[in-house]
Formats: C-alpha cells, structure tokens, sequence
C-alpha cells in the first residue's frame, strides 16, 4: 500500500496546490478554464502526437491484451453512456460521464506502477493501454459529442458537420498526424522531439492544477447525477470484465492478464475533465470522479496486488 500511496500522493498535492492558489487569491476564478484551454489546445495534443508518432506497435502488441482492455473499457463507457440517457441527461453529458468511468490514468499511474510490479516488462502492456485510452476511448466519447453539437437535420449535413468538427478538434487530429508521421518510417529531428517533451509533460500538471483551482470554486449550480457510479464502475466493474476477457477467454499469460488487471482498476484520469470544461457541462460530478477514485484507488489496488501475490 505504501508503495502505491507514494505514486498517488503527487496527483493529490498537485491538485492541492490549485485548490490554494485559488482560495488565497493568487488565480482568479477565470484560471481552471483557462489553463485548460492550454491543456486541450497545446499540450495535450503535443503528449498525443509524440506518443503515437515514436510508438512502435508491432514491438508491443499483444491481440488478447489488447482485445480484453479494449472490452473493460468499451463495456463500462456503453453501460454508463446508455443509463444516463435512460436518466434523461443529453448525449453529452452521457458521454463525458461515460468516459470518466471508463478512462485510467495510466500516464500518471499506471506507467510507473506498472513498472514498481513488473519490471522492464510493465512497460509493454502500460504503453498500449496508454494508447487505447487517449486514442480509442477519447476518441469515440468526443465523436458523440460532436454528432450531438453539429446536428443540422439532414443526416448527410450532420455527417459533414461532424466530420470537420472533429477535423478542427487538436485532442482528434494530433493522433492522427502522429500515427501518420509514425507510418513515415521518419525519426522526429532532436529539436523538434525537445519541444514535443517540453509541451507533453506539462500536460497532467496543468489539467491537475486546473481540477483543483475548479474544486475551490463555489459551485452556483446544482449537482443533477452522482459521482459514486462512475467511481464503482472505474475500480469494480472495469477490472472484473478484463480479467474474465484476459483470464477466461483468452487466457493469457499471467504477466499480461495481471497487467491488463490492473491498468483497468485504475483512478480515472484527467481527460474526461478537459472535456467536460471544454464543452461547458457540468464538471462537478467528473471532477468528484476523479478525486475519490484516486483516493479509493489506494485501498482497491493494493487489495488486487494482495489478491494476485504481486
């Protein structure tokens, strides 16, 4: 446990050290928006095309790790998704609230996590559900909010709309230019790739300062939906559907099944909340999910690495 509570400690300082900034007076209440804004329009989209333009998926890839995160992933996006339609709340809030249960933080977590458990090896499986998660997972919630947002009656007029939508959207583009500049063959010039880093790692500690500035703002509106699903599903329900993919249907060896394990019960990470401030919903419910399943990742976590002998 004392292992996994020094990786999440930082997480927590960081978005303490927000929560002060804005409650001593230092940021004004404008800055949570705004230093997201720079998370979503200039440094996020740096860590997505230099994670898909230096990754090298044949060296790494593994169908049935692959197949079984993909499924705990998919599984609770669409469960969460279809029951707050169900509750009558729009599409996009559905989808961000879909996407808080079904997104780890892998970067921030599961990476050096992975590697405190696993070794060398950690890296493999660590890297591909980084992928899965800022490609697969972003992608689809922000397709359904941008379907949402562009309709225009006729279907072909939305599909068009859609389309450039996305086209103009930097968190949907930036993987594809990277896996692109990644088919090239073509290594990224030295300072170029310095830059790259520069902006990439600035990501997480912006997005986590911008939660805690958002955490110490008073919240005019009323909460409508609860976080507590979205926390259940992130750290139970995930991690149960990839271990029945990862154990019963595919069998995996341990190493792998453990790791797919693992990276699913993992607190959610940041994305869903540049969403949700990108797209002006609510953020109450998704900056709570990421709180307490961080907080409650420590005591979930450290039971499966009990359960495992890890």
């Amino acid at each position: 446990m004392l292992d996994i509570f020094s990786i999440v400690l930082p997480i927590f300082l960081i978005i303490l050290l927000g929560y002060f900034c804005r409650t001593s007076g230092k940021l004004s209440e404008h800055a949570a928006a705004e230093l997201n804004k720079a998370v979503v329009w200039v440094f996020l989209p740096a860590l997505l095309f230099k994670i898909c333009a230096t990754s090298h998926i044949s060296e790494i890839w593994n169908t049935g790790f692959v197949i079984s995160y993909v499924m705990g992933c998919i599984v609770v996006f669409a469960a969460i998704l279809f029951w707050r339609i169900w509750q009558k709340h729009s599409l996009v809030t559905a989808s961000i609230d879909g996407l808080s249960a079904a997104y780890a933080n892998t970067g921030y977590v599961g990476i050096p996590l992975c590697v405190l458990i696993f070794g060398e090896f950690g890296l493999k499986p660590a890297m591909i559900a980084t992928l899965i998660v800022v490609v697969v997972v972003f992608a689809v919630s922000v397709t359904l909010i941008e379907f949402t947002l562009q309709q225009k009656g006729h279907v072909f007029a939305t599909l068009r709309h859609v389309i450039l939508a996305l086209l103009k959207n930097p968190i949907v583009i930036a993987p594809i230019l990277g896996f692109m500049w990644a088919a090239t063959g073509y290594q990224i010039a030295t300072p170029w790739l310095h830059l790259l880093d520069m902006l990439a790692v600035a990501t997480s500690p912006c997005a986590l300062i911008s939660l805690g500035l958002f955490l110490a703002q008073k919240q005019i509106s009323v909460q409508t939906r609860s976080f507590i699903p979205l926390v259940f599903a992130k750290l139970i329900i995930q991690p149960l559907i990839t271990a029945f993919f990862a154990i019963v249907i595919f069998k995996l060896p341990t190493a792998w099944a453990n790791s797919a394990i693992i990276l699913s019960a993992l607190p959610t990470g940041t994305g869903p909340y540049m969403l949700a401030e990108l797209y002006k919903t609510d953020a109450k419910t998704i900056s709570q999910s990421i709180l307490w399943s961080t907080i409650l990742s420590v005591f979930t976590l450290s039971a499966l690495l009990m359960i495992f002998n890890l």
